[in-house]
């Protein structure tokens, strides 16, 4: 079975993203529909949403669940075959939709398509081990991943490689773990190793405004956050997947530059680097303890 407007659902998680999300929801079609899961209790942000979106469901989760989490939320609310993830800075192009439907039809095995980013010096895929060839922009190819923002997943195909997971027991798509960083890279993981297969669309096109889906006014407290889970998830990607001694190498050459780092921004009174530094170091020190990936920015009510 290929895609069709009739059997896709959108799910965008958002959180103070009221600068970005409107670009977003008016770049797709109207048929569609789409789950916005609010990651906060902002009432006011969900009654303006569906009173100007029609095809838009926004649902309230009153706590701050994360990527991992709030895209599992929101794909579990999907009745269609097929839910593509976007995160609400993300801009489709008015043929975005219709080149994913013919992808599909001639690719109808795929576990994950993605469209393209239209920014080539950040794409958003990684290719596969000893993959170096230039690809043909008129045709989709197979790809090792893909960037977390926008992704469509083929839920029937993942579903059966869900109930196959020993260590799955609550059949999440993405790792409920990770808080935020590799949960896309986990999944498109866990897939490959299924022999199952992902794709980028070249001629499906998107504008990815960049680590934009929170308002300005938090950029402070979002860099802190980011800063901290970027290092723990990094951490547990690698003591997940390839063992604690990858893990360890590879996350503590960092962890005692970030001491220094750190050191050096108290010297020298610079306390937003200096937090920075500190949240690097803790972030790896929590994951190599085991600690849950439990900072959250302070963004206010």
């Amino acid at each position: 079975m290929s895609i069709s407007r009739q059997n896709l659902s959108i799910v965008i998680v958002t959180l103070k993203s009221e600068e970005v999300i409107n670009r977003c929801l008016n770049s797709i079609d109207k048929e569609i529909p789409i789950f916005v899961v609010e990651n906060s209790s902002n009432l006011e942000f969900k009654e303006n949403l569906e009173a100007n979106y029609q095809n838009v469901t926004c649902v309230l989760t009153n706590e701050n669940l994360g990527m991992g989490r709030g895209n599992n939320f929101g794909i579990n609310l999907v009745k269609t075959e097929y839910a593509l993830i976007l995160n609400p800075d993300v801009v489709l192009q008015p043929n975005t939709i219709d080149e994913l439907i013919l992808a599909s039809k001639s690719n109808s095995s795929f576990s994950i398509l993605s469209p393209i980013s239209d920014n080539s010096s950040y794409p958003n895929y990684k290719l596969m081990d000893n993959d170096k060839l230039k690809k043909n922009e008129n045709f989709p190819f197979l790809v090792k991943s893909v960037d977390g923002y926008a992704m469509l997943f083929n839920l029937n195909k993942i579903n059966i490689i869900l109930r196959n997971e020993i260590d799955n027991k609550k059949n999440n798509y993405f790792d409920d773990n990770f808080f935020m960083y590799l949960e896309n890279d986990d999944l498109c993981k866990r897939i490959l190793d299924k022999k199952e297969k992902i794709f980028i669309v070249p001629k499906a096109k998107i504008h990815h405004l960049g680590a934009k889906a929170v308002s300005k006014k938090y950029e402070d407290e979002v860099e802190f956050s980011r800063n901290w889970h970027w290092i723990w998830s990094k951490f547990y990607f690698n003591k997940k997947h390839y063992g604690p001694l990858k893990a360890i190498r590879q996350g503590l050459p960092q962890y005692m530059f970030s001491i220094v780092k750190f050191l050096f921004y108290k010297i020298t009174r610079n306390k937003i680097k200096q937090k920075i530094y500190f949240n690097r170091a803790s972030g790896f020190y929590n994951a190599l303890t085991g600690k849950p990936s439990w900072y959250r920015p302070r963004l206010g009510e």
